[in-house]
């Protein structure tokens, strides 16, 4: 007797009418708008309509001084904004999973929890805290530093060029560390005792353990953290906002990608928003992410999975 294919045929469609909803609505929210987006940075506004442009927007986006001397300053303040995250947020992040994965460690939760924390915050309300607490009039920096003695280096951070991308990129560190560290809490205590226990019968303890053992194994969700690290901080737009304002200021000193794509689309103070030319930022950026995305799959995921289990 042939078996009934029905069966088959009901768990399938059985697939499709739960997949149905989430595909549907991340395509009406994310794929439409993208796709229409890359569609747009093609065209020019003439006449009350659009004239298909070519890569005209992209060589004025790079060439004409009206909008490549944003535009670079922008892109380079992602980059730092990106390299103090790797360089500061992540090591941190590693140091408090490891710390927070010692067994006989008294109230672990209670620490998970105050350093998860922030993440849940919203990005006006840690802006907003943040300024009240640095600022020189009323903020309570310059009284905890006189506490120890160090009230001479406080200064105006968010109003100077050359520290208010630092300390933006700081506060930001400090509300998503938590972030890294769960997720490499969680690849530490999910490497096998018997592991841990032939490399303590092999002499290796404390800090060596965790270089020569503990720390290649959880090479690939290091990878994972630096991929979001890297697609987070080329999104980022909200504390910027909230901190500096449309901006970016001062003088654009905190400009990131985000912020130029927000002010070229809708506008700021007396100048007109420009659609395509956003829609052109907008599809730059989308690039940059996706080449660092296919840069971490094809040359770093590879080599990574030989330290899989």
């Amino acid at each position: 007797m042939t078996p009934d294919p029905s069966p088959a045929r009901a768990r399938r469609w059985h697939i499709l009418v739960f997949l149905a909803p989430a595909v549907l609505i991340y395509s009406a929210l994310m794929i439409i708008p993208l796709i229409d987006t890359l569609r747009l940075s093609f065209f020019t506004p003439q006449d009350g309509g659009q004239t298909f442009a070519g890569f005209q927007n992209f060589i004025t986006l790079f060439t004409d001084p009206r909008w490549s001397v944003s535009f670079w300053n922008a892109l380079k303040n992602n980059l730092i904004f990106f390299l103090i995250h790797m360089a500061i947020q992540n090591p941190v992040g590693i140091a408090l999973a490891a710390i927070l994965s010692v067994p006989k460690l008294a109230g672990r939760a209670f620490y998970r929890t105050a350093f998860f924390l922030p993440t849940m915050l919203s990005f006006v309300i840690v802006g907003f805290v943040w300024k009240l607490i640095l600022s020189p009039i009323w903020g309570v920096a310059p009284t905890l530093l006189g506490f120890v003695g160090l009230k001479s280096l406080f200064g105006p951070w968010l109003g100077q060029e050359s520290t208010a991308l630092l300390t933006v990129s700081l506060i930001s560190v400090w509300q998503f560390v938590g972030i890294p560290m769960m997720l490499i809490y969680a690849a530490l205590i999910a490497i096998p005792d018997e592991v841990v226990e032939a490399a303590e019968m092999d002499g290796l303890t404390g800090f060596r353990q965790f270089w020569k053992i503990k720390l290649p194994l959880i090479l690939p969700t290091l990878g994972i953290v630096s991929i979001l690290t890297f697609v987070g901080n080329f999104n980022a737009f909200d504390l910027i906002y909230t901190m500096q304002g449309a901006l970016a200021g001062p003088n654009f000193s905190t400009d990131l990608l985000g912020t130029y794509l927000y002010r070229t689309f809708f506008g700021f103070q007396l100048q007109l928003g420009n659609p395509t030319m956003g829609a052109t930022i907008a599809t730059m950026m989308f690039l940059i992410i996706l080449c660092g995305v296919m840069a971490y799959l094809f040359f770093i995921q590879r080599r990574m999975r030989r330290y899989q289990f």
